[in-house]
């Protein structure tokens, strides 16, 4: 089984920068990439100041790092308005994430997983 998180708010997918930094001490490619915006404000990068937590925008949601992170972290690896969850769904789909009234889900031309 193949696994992929997605977001179950209305709002945009991103991880807190606790996830964010976990992602980065995992080695995680895109994480690496992105600029620590909480670097300079540690004690700011909190779950309630949302400029520091949106994070992690362009990581592959099938990344298993991620994976990890989010079932590692649980809800604190919400980031600003969000609500990840991880979802698992057969190898061999070819699958893309959809929203439906906001709310993201990953499909298949005729299977929905949420």
């Amino acid at each position: 089984m193949k696994k992929i998180v997605i977001n179950k708010s209305y709002e945009q997918f991103f991880v807190s920068h606790k996830a964010f930094i976990r992602l980065r001490e995992l080695g995680q490619a895109e994480a690496l990439q992105e600029i620590d915006r909480g670097a300079y404000w540690p004690l700011a990068a909190g779950p309630e100041e949302p400029s520091l937590n949106r994070c992690g925008a362009l990581i592959p949601r099938d990344d298993e790092r991620l994976v990890q992170v989010v079932e590692e972290l649980r809800a604190a690896a919400n980031g600003h308005a969000a609500d990840l969850k991880v979802v698992e769904i057969p190898d061999d789909v070819q699958w893309v994430i959809n929203k439906t009234d906001g709310v993201e889900h990953v499909s298949e031309v005729h299977r929905t997983w949420e």
